[in-house]
């Protein structure tokens, strides 16, 4: 059950399967919201599995707010403990945005229209928007996940590498494939066809030909890496 998760899904836990882990978390007494998380209606986040991760259970984390501690909280769960949670749109997110992104996020859909696709916000956006907590400062990037179908639409990499450059905060993020796997779209956007670019599944990292992943071929690989 676990394998049929991908990385950013995002998972609303069942509050007593919550609260009975929280009960074996010693080290969680007293932290910040995290007890009446899943009470709360705020849902969790696929991790990468960790060496001591029991097998059959699912790695799932979620980060507390920066005056929080910025501590990045992990659990391994039951899978009948959770249930998948429809993904946020970048559209959906705008009320959580501070007022000087607006003309950044407005160009940012007028681009994923264009290209018919439905970017996602992931980092301090998606939990501000989440949670209603304070992720978000004035120096926060904007990280984006770019799901696309097959093959990178021609011209996106510009197009975000254009709106990147008049906007005021940093624009980061991923192209993310059916698959699961993504890779950072200005790591990508920099590289020649025959550059070597970083690509991130869920169970491993591994370098592939920038010409592959423009064309939608981001399986296999030159080499792992180390993580």
């Amino acid at each position: 059950m676990a394998e049929a998760y991908r990385r950013h899904d995002l998972l609303d836990v069942e509050p007593g399967a919550w609260a009975a882990a929280i009960a074996a978390r010693a080290d969680l007494a007293g932290v910040p919201h995290v007890a009446a998380w899943a009470e709360d209606g705020r849902p969790v986040i696929l991790r990468r599995r960790n060496p001591g991760d029991e097998a059959g259970l699912i790695p799932v984390g979620l980060p507390l707010p920066p005056r929080d501690g910025k501590r990045r909280i992990g659990f391994a769960l039951p899978p009948d403990a959770v249930r998948p949670r429809r993904p946020l749109l970048l559209a959906e997110s705008r009320g959580a945005c501070p007022p000087a992104w607006a003309a950044t996020l407005g160009a940012l859909i007028a681009l994923s229209e264009c290209h018919g696709l439905a970017p996602r916000p992931f980092g301090s956006l998606l939990w501000q928007s989440l949670t209603g907590l304070p992720y978000l400062s004035e120096r926060s990037d904007l990280d984006l996940l770019w799901p696309v179908r097959a093959a990178i639409p021609p011209g996106l990499l510009d197009g975000l590498a254009n709106i990147d450059a008049r906007a005021p905060m940093r624009l980061d993020g991923e192209i993310l494939f059916p698959d699961g796997s993504g890779v950072n779209w200005r790591e990508l956007h920099a590289a020649a066809p025959d550059d070597t670019v970083l690509v991130k599944h869920r169970d491993r990292l591994v370098l592939r030909e920038a010409a592959a992943v423009l064309a939608g071929r981001p399986a296999g690989g030159l080499a792992g890496v180390g993580e």
